[in-house]
């Protein structure tokens, strides 16, 4: 079976009608999101409306929590006071425009749902911003699959897409027992994946196309996809709902911008 995963739309609402559109092209069965429905652009309650109409099985992303808990600013950190300011705002406009039905289906979304041997989260199955980068030390990306229960786990968060492979092995685990000693724990693990789709609605790979995944389930093969759209649009409307223009930028460059209120090598890792 053939399965669509994206994440991180981002109330971009051309990107994702353009995703659905390749995803009906190759004919997958079902669709799954990672989350972040909402933030950064012009569209959240289309974006969240198309979700909900599909019924498409999706978790909930750092964004979408901290909407629903009236948090007003991401918990990812902000590398200068410029880039806090300017995720505050985006912040405070979306929880004015998102309408009640739409924030409450945001309320109810999971951390974390299992299908079989596979896993969806957000950013990690221990936080919704935790980040799981390609170099991450492989005992800690090992442990984080490990704790699904699952062979695969599928995450977004960075919108960045990269699988990687964590071979099989041995490994050694010191824990303390009831009666306060050291015990060894030694057990095998088979071969993981962790599989990062990227973003549909905000990519940071380096080019402005949404990004998504389809996975088969029988011959586990990931195909990565990168799809064309007509960005300008989202564009505007960023311009046009008053939203910090450099949002824009970022969304047309398809990568992250150089903070430069406080330091010119600060470069935002949101």
């Amino acid at each position: 079976m053939k399965i669509a995963v994206m994440s991180c739309i981002h109330s971009n609402y051309e990107a994702l009608d353009a995703v659905l559109v390749d995803i009906d092209k190759h004919s997958c069965e079902k669709i799954y999101c990672l989350g972040d429905l909402v933030g950064y652009g012009p569209y959240p309650n289309e974006v969240v409306a198309q979700i909900r109409s599909l019924n498409i099985p999706t978790v909930a992303g750092c964004w979408d929590e901290d909407i629903v808990e009236a948090l007003n600013s991401c918990e990812c950190s902000f590398p200068s006071l410029l880039a806090e300011k300017r995720g505050k705002i985006a912040h405070e406009w979306t929880n004015k425009e998102i309408l009640p039905e739409n924030r409450q289906f945001l309320a109810q979304l999971p951390d974390t749902f299992r299908e079989g041997n596979i896993a969806f989260v957000h950013g990690s199955p221990h936080s919704n911003h935790e980040y799981l980068l390609p170099e991450l030390d492989a005992f800690v990306a090992l442990e984080r699959v490990l704790s699904t229960e699952s062979d695969v786990l599928f995450c977004g968060h960075t919108h960045v897409p990269y699988v990687r492979t964590l071979d099989g092995g041995s490994l050694q685990v010191r824990t303390k027992g009831e009666n306060g000693q050291e015990e060894e724990r030694h057990f095998t693990a088979p071969l993981k994946k962790i599989v990062n789709v990227g973003s549909v609605g905000e990519p940071r790979h380096g080019r402005p196309h949404a990004t998504y995944v389809i996975y088969d389930t029988d011959t586990q093969e990931v195909t990565l996809r990168e799809v064309p759209y007509d960005y300008q649009k989202t564009v505007r409307g960023i311009i046009e709902k008053g939203l910090p223009a450099i949002f824009a930028w970022r969304l047309a460059q398809g990568m992250e911008f150089a903070e430069r209120a406080d330091d010119p090598s600060h470069v935002c890792t949101r």
